[in-house]
């Protein structure tokens, strides 16, 4: 697997294009980020790494898997995932990763 270095201007490049990607997420769903701006930008950093190794968004925290030539998320988390949408957020506020939350969690939880 290539080595990414985090301070070369395609990361750099990849990592812009990312928080607009999730600027979009965020307005299509009526979420908000996380108040904790260390867990968005950690998230925005492995989302930005996973895109330049894998060619995809694959959440940063599942592993991901290489099957017959060809990567896949356990469980097939691919931001915005299916999961998020669906049960995480509604249910809980936030989702696995914690950089998408619900407005009221959101407003719960900043300090």
């Amino acid at each position: 697997m290539r080595e990414i270095d985090m301070s070369s201007q395609e990361f750099l490049d990849e990592v812009e294009k990312t928080k607009k990607f999730t600027d979009k997420v965020c307005k299509q769903f009526g979420w908000v980020y996380n108040p904790n701006e260390e867990v968005v930008e950690g998230v925005i950093m492995g989302l930005a790494r996973h895109k330049l190794l894998y060619g995809k968004r694959f959440c940063p925290c599942y592993m991901v898997i290489e099957e017959n030539g060809r990567f896949k998320s356990a469980d097939d988390r691919i931001c915005p995932c299916k999961p998020a949408i669906e049960k995480e957020i509604p249910q809980e506020g936030k989702c696995h990763c914690g950089i998408f939350c619900s407005p009221e969690y959101a407003k719960t939880h900043s300090h």
